[in-house]
């Protein structure tokens, strides 16, 4: 029997009593403007050049513009640390002892914690015979693209060293290829069979993420809002489809709430379940969003994740 905080009650149905490896259908997307407030960097490649990507200018338009991409392996990685690092945070205010303390991405991953739970992972050195060394991921993240033009949004910067000796500044080393501040990438990050603490955990990382992208000593600060909450039994919409429609409705419309929600109930009504979607905005989003950034991650709500998780492992065992 599911016991959700009061500001979820009336969405309820579409978190489950705890993870398993077993995915049901419910689902929740967190519709977000991720905006850019510093010089960012958001590049994979040797170049050292900005990823971009030649997409539709809107919905309503075949023209074709260049694009900023921001990866989704570029967001999952923040928000995925940020899970760790709260969880590590919480534990040692409260003093609640985890069952693995060690638990850090690429090198180590303890498979017993609430963001391996939800992001899932593989323990390579695990022995063979361990049933339980995979978990599926339960969050998933797709590239984002800038709103403006890639013309408008790149900006290269050339930077110098000085001499501290004499404080002159010497010959340029080399320019630094960037997205401006102000650049905005409507984002789109969907949870698939989470429990409502898992809700909350993901909500509170992407508040509290600041920096993405490369060279973050000096730059890459990122402002997350969220603009809704669309839950229902399917993915009713992608970030480039947001993009597009954005696009076509103009920058005055980014934040109206009732323009959101008619493009969420749009893609949503030519999906597989429209009767179960239910789009959350205005009033609504803020009564979730309040209600989430007033749980209070102690050692009760520590428990119980962990629990969870240890839960879901046991069933793995026992298959």
């Amino acid at each position: 029997m599911k016991r959700t905080p009061e500001f979820l009650h009336d969405v309820e149905s579409y978190f489950v009593d705890g993870p398993s490896p077993l995915l049901t259908w419910e689902t929740i997307q967190i519709v977000l403007l991720r905006e850019v407030l510093d010089y960012a960097v958001f590049r994979t490649e040797e170049t050292r050049e900005i990823n971009t990507v030649v997409t539709p200018e809107s919905a309503d338009s075949s023209e074709a513009i260049e694009r900023v991409a921001f990866l989704a392996s570029k967001q999952k990685a923040v928000e995925s640390r940020e899970t760790a690092n709260l969880l590590r945070t919480a534990a040692g205010d409260t003093g609640y002892a985890p069952p693995e303390e060690l638990c850090y991405l690429k090198d180590y991953l303890c498979l017993k914690c609430p963001r391996c739970a939800l992001f899932g992972g593989t323990q390579v050195s695990a022995p063979r015979d361990d049933k339980a060394a995979n978990i599926k991921h339960r969050i998933s993240y797709s590239t984002a693209f800038s709103l403006a033009p890639f013309q408008e949004a790149e900006q290269a910067i050339t930077f110098n060293a000085v001499d501290e000796d004499t404080l002159r500044t010497g010959q340029a080393l080399g320019t630094r290829n960037t997205v401006r501040p102000a650049t905005v990438f409507p984002s789109i990050v969907t949870l698939r069979s989470v429990t409502w603490k898992e809700f909350v955990l993901a909500l509170k990382a992407i508040f509290h993420a600041r920096n993405y992208g490369a060279e973050t000593r000096i730059g890459g600060d990122v402002r997350n809002t969220v603009l809704a909450l669309n839950f229902g039994w399917e993915e009713a919409l992608t970030p480039l489809e947001l993009c597009l429609e954005l696009a076509a409705c103009g920058e005055d419309e980014l934040v109206d709430a009732d323009g959101i929600a008619a493009i969420l109930r749009d893609y949503g009504s030519i999906g597989a379940m429209p009767s179960r979607q239910k789009v959350c905005v205005g009033e609504d989003l803020e009564t979730v969003l309040n209600g989430v950034r007033d749980v209070e991650i102690g050692r009760e709500f520590l428990e119980a994740a962990y629990g969870d998780v240890e839960s879901f492992r046991d069933i793995q065992r026992s298959r």
